[in-house]
């Protein structure tokens, strides 16, 4: 009987044991879950962020190619028409009839004539894709016009607001935004544990010195 009960005291410890392992591991798995959620977060506004970044810069490249091309539209012309000029002496050396020539120039005039339509409808769309802001621009023209610190949230709202046409999340702006902070064009404060974001003002109180100094003197 004796060791029927010791038996079952060995058993009832083994489970206890085994059951605050588990207890442990369920523990620990859980921690690591919530920081592999939080990581994957952090991560994705990152990648968002950088998404943003790169739909600008395609954007300005398209832009000023379409720009490029609407200036430099009629240097091809020219250049035919230089080749052109330059092969007529050889040939009216060659042969003393000058009605070949003209065709050729008239033909590179021809070709060359269609390409001005084709510049202003390329600007005319370069016009057009430029009227819209980035987000970099949207989130430093509202930090200009607020008296007050914002936070990410209040500045993803008021843009959601303003421009209902965009999906402009929270944490894509507090990346965004971040990264203004990062290049002095925005500043940071803290209230407890909410952050609070302003625009980076100019440094104009040096510059009025030289004035006082002048007006003194």
């Amino acid at each position: 009987m004796l060791a029927h009960c010791r038996k079952a005291h060995v058993m009832s410890q083994s489970q206890a044991s085994s059951t605050e392992l588990t207890s442990q591991y369920i523990t620990q798995i859980t921690g690591d879950l919530e920081l592999n959620t939080k990581e994957q977060e952090r991560i994705g506004a990152e990648v968002e962020a950088l998404q943003e970044q790169l739909r600008t810069l395609q954007h300005d490249h398209t832009v000023l190619v379409n720009m490029q091309q609407a200036l430099g539209g009629a240097s091809p012309a020219s250049e035919a028409a230089t080749k052109a000029v330059a092969s007529v002496p050889r040939q009216t050396a060659a042969e003393p009839k000058r009605s070949r020539p003209k065709k050729t120039a008239t033909a590179d005039a021809g070709k060359a004539a269609p390409k001005k339509p084709a510049a202003k409808a390329s600007s005319a769309k370069a016009s057009k894709a430029a009227g819209k802001p980035s987000l970099v621009d949207l989130i430093r023209n509202h930090l200009k016009q607020q008296n007050e610190p914002r936070s990410a949230a209040e500045i993803s709202s008021a843009l959601t607001q303003a421009h209902p046409d965009r999906t402009i999340k929270t944490t894509v702006v507090r990346t965004t935004v971040e990264g203004l902070v990062a290049k002095s064009h925005a500043h940071r404060t803290k209230q407890g544990s909410s952050v609070f974001y302003t625009t980076a003002t100019a440094p104009q109180s040096a510059e009025p010195q030289p004035q006082s100094e002048a007006a003194a003197s």
